[in-house]
């Protein structure tokens, strides 16, 4: 058995092989409100939002620092068009199976079985790590927002990286 990662300290060491300062996190001491689900899981429909730079083969592919864009991946195509780039994590086992990081073929499955209603036509991809907190809550979580309260889903499945 593997012992445990310390994202803390990994996220603290690749920052600084990187050349940047010090990372600092991101805490607020304010948390968002508990939302209990009020249907049944079965008749819900699932966003898919994932940090770890995923993007449909022919978009742009992500910047290694501080990119706040996001991609808009549909999820009718399999996985095996998903590409994936990002400095913080071995990229060779997301690139031989995407759903590592992009879980999009699996919340397909799941519809299949009847476990969820439905997935969201698209899914956003985007690139964690995002070292400029002021960046990240000013551009990348708004636009993230915006693309997920248009898709009148009732959840969403967040997969960092």
């Amino acid at each position: 058995m593997l012992p445990p990662v310390d994202y803390i300290e990994l996220t603290r060491a690749t920052y600084d092989e990187l050349g940047y300062a010090p990372y600092r996190w991101a805490n607020r001491p304010d948390q968002p409100p508990w939302t209990p689900l009020t249907k049944k899981l079965t008749d819900t429909t699932v966003a898919l939002v994932g940090s770890g730079g995923a993007y449909q083969r022919g978009q742009v592919a992500f910047h290694w620092r501080d990119d706040t864009g996001i991609r808009l991946i549909p999820t009718d195509q399999p996985a095996a068009d998903i590409r994936v780039t990002h400095f913080a994590y071995d990229l060779e086992p997301a690139r031989e199976d995407p759903n590592i990081v992009f879980p999009v073929d699996r919340l397909r499955e799941l519809v299949d079985e009847g476990v969820i209603g439905g997935l969201a036509p698209t899914a956003v991809g985007c690139m964690g790590g995002i070292y400029s907190v002021r960046r990240a809550e000013e551009e990348l979580a708004p636009a993230i927002v915006t693309e997920v309260m248009s898709m009148e889903v009732d959840l969403v499945l967040l997969v960092p990286v």
